[in-house]
């Protein structure tokens, strides 16, 4: 008769471990890779717009994200980041900061550039353009989607970095520039790697592209 081996604590312990960390590297090196898998990706050219003047496709690792920018509202500020997009200055800029499930900030044309990138001013740097007006309105509600220009907590010092809200904020109504809305794509926002538990992302994600629908 085979005598049945018993496993001792030591052994039933590591075996659990080994288990724990098949699991850890199955999620980093398999599931981690493929955030984007089950991500709609959203072609402009098989949408049809409105007024594709004015519309804006920001290109991130997992897809489009589209935006419709308002130049009714906040003329001023939507020529500037008109002007930045076609000048090509937000390709490769960093999205320094990211809170999850609240928003995503980028823009940071001096020290959020991806091969030039400076962890201890990012968040401070200007376009050279100086700075524009602000260009509140009472009326717009800053619902998820919302894209807005950012600001110091001073008026008038709205300059290239923007945010796109994760989720409706309405204290930033008549406390910051509207100057578009995610039309298709949100869903793409939330792959962006967030600081947590910080705001300000260590080695973050980048813009890749951003241009006009049509220049």
């Amino acid at each position: 008769m085979i005598e049945k081996v018993k496993q001792t604590t030591s052994e039933k312990l590591l075996l659990v471990l080994l288990i724990i960390l098949g699991i850890i590297a199955f999620y980093i090196f398999v599931i981690l890779p493929q955030k984007c898998l089950f991500i709609k990706n959203y072609d402009p050219k098989e949408i049809s717009f409105k007024n594709p003047k004015n519309i804006a496709v920001l290109n991130v690792n997992c897809g489009n994200i589209i935006i419709k920018l308002y130049p009714d509202i906040s003329p001023k500020s939507v020529e500037r980041f008109k002007m930045l997009i076609v000048s090509g200055k937000y390709d490769g800029i960093a999205f320094h900061r990211v809170i999850k499930n609240v928003l995503v900030q980028s823009g940071d044309l001096e020290f959020g550039k991806k091969d030039n990138l400076d962890y201890l001013y990012i968040g401070t740097g200007k376009s050279g353009y100086g700075t524009i007006n602000s260009e509140l309105n009472d009326k717009i509600e800053f619902k998820i989607g919302t894209v807005g220009m950012a600001k110091t907590n001073k008026l008038n010092t709205e300059d290239s970095q923007f945010f796109i809200l994760l989720r409706d904020a309405p204290l930033f109504k008549g406390e910051y520039t509207p100057i578009g809305e995610v039309v298709y794509g949100l869903e793409i926002l939330n792959t962006i790697k967030d600081g947590h538990p910080r705001e300000y992302v260590l080695r973050p994600d980048f813009i890749n592209t951003f241009k006009l629908l049509v220049d």
